[in-house]
């Protein structure tokens, strides 16, 4: 059984921000707000596992009120260390059942991390969840990675997703289940600990994006927009992530 309270611990939550870097960068984060902006429509947002607030603090800066849920103690702690509770409110719990308030616009999760829900029911239940929070016609955004299974060698388990300097990424499957474990390897001169190597471990289950519309369905959404990214590039065949929008059926 997965601990996440301690793989997302006070060390995970210190290495997370990189200011104006990798996913903090303007070219990230300048799109992606500007996409939640507009299917916000003026109404407030409710982020699920909003971390330290990488998108939910510009989101706020935008004008959008938003709330927010994130699990780990680590992460609402470095959170707390740039806004206050007053301007973005967060409840600690898990994305599946915990409530932040109702009537919202748009909820979204980002980044990935419906992946971190370990189970197809679970990741069911973050979609129903999400349901609650919403308006009638409310929006729900997702970004995801779409798994790169055709690039498993015949008789291997494992891809390497990155080979630079210092650091290596390496994914290994298991298929049955959906999991993806991925092994992030640091190395070289600038670690500080005295070892050579640091190795940290992640897992995931992925989803296909047709078995991702079911679970949507199931919940009450329809599939609206899937863009390959946040500039609303065109999702295709070999496309390696994609930002999907759901719509709340009005009933």
């Amino acid at each position: 059984m997965i601990n996440q309270q301690q793989l997302w611990d006070d060390e995970a939550a210190g290495q997370y921000d990189t200011p104006g870097e990798g996913m903090f960068s303007p070219e990230v984060l300048g799109p992606t707000v500007e996409v939640l902006s507009g299917l916000a429509k003026g109404g407030s947002a409710v982020e699920f596992a909003i971390g330290t607030g990488r998108v939910a603090i510009p989101l706020s800066e935008a004008g959008i009120p938003v709330s927010g849920i994130e699990l780990s103690h680590a992460m609402i702690a470095r959170l707390r260390e740039k806004v206050g509770e007053h301007r973005i409110p967060v409840v600690q719990g898990d994305m599946t059942g915990a409530r932040a308030g109702e009537n919202f616009s748009l909820a979204f999760l980002v980044f990935n991390t419906i992946a971190n829900l370990l189970t197809q029911e679970e990741q069911i239940r973050c979609f129903e969840n999400a349901a609650r929070h919403l308006i009638p016609g409310g929006r729900f955004v997702i970004e995801l990675w779409v798994p790169q299974l055709r690039s498993l060698p015949p008789g291997h388990g494992g891809t390497v997703e990155v080979a630079q300097p210092g650091y290596l990424l390496v994914d290994t499957y298991d298929v049955l289940r959906q999991h993806v474990i991925s092994h992030h390897v640091h190395f070289g001169p600038e670690l500080t600990d005295g070892h050579e190597a640091r190795v940290g471990r992640t897992p995931h289950r992925y989803i296909w994006p047709s078995e991702l519309d079911l679970m949507a369905r199931l919940a009450g959404f329809e599939l609206e927009s899937r863009w390959a990214d946040w500039d609303r590039s065109e999702f295709t065949a070999e496309s390696r992530s994609h930002v999907s929008v759901y719509r709340l059926i009005e009933r």
